[in-house]
């Protein structure tokens, strides 16, 4: 068990969550717009999963954020995951919400306690991450489909 600074914690992190993505879902795109947080999406920046560390606690947020300009998007998005809770929470863990947010934005998230920098809590985080892209991207999929249908 290493420790890492935040930057090498949030900097390697991504190479070992895409790596336990089932393969056609590892063509998953990463950014790190502000040094607290990273972001994976498919193409769609504003729609992306996102482990964040929660301010003024010791915990870490994992989800799933609908931040698009259009907010009737974002809740068609949420709407469509409230459907699917119960599922969500059967194969996740019953931590899991969703809700509206800041700005029109929604999310499906958990919070689950910070550990210190080490590579242990990194393989855990990115161990989890995964497995909150594979359970949700289904979904994403199929809402963003019928949502690309009632835009026509």
């Amino acid at each position: 068990m290493a420790k890492l600074s935040q930057t090498q914690f949030l900097k390697t992190l991504p190479e070992l969550v895409i790596t336990r993505l089932p393969e056609p879902l590892r063509g998953i795109q990463v950014r790190q717009p502000w040094r607290w947080l990273i972001q994976f999406h498919f193409g769609e920046a504003r729609l992306h999963y996102e482990l964040s560390r929660v301010a003024r606690r010791e915990a870490w947020e994992i989800g799933f954020h609908f931040e698009s300009g259009d907010k009737q998007l974002n809740r068609f998005l949420l709407k469509g995951f409230r459907r699917h809770l119960f599922e969500i929470k059967d194969a996740l863990g019953e931590s899991f919400e969703a809700e509206m947010w800041d700005k029109g934005w929604a999310k499906v998230y958990e919070v689950v306690p910070a550990e210190p920098y080490t590579t242990d809590h990194q393989a855990q985080l990115s161990h989890r991450l995964a497995e909150v892209i594979t359970c949700l991207h289904p979904i994403f999929v199929d809402l963003r489909g019928q949502a690309a249908r009632i835009k026509r």
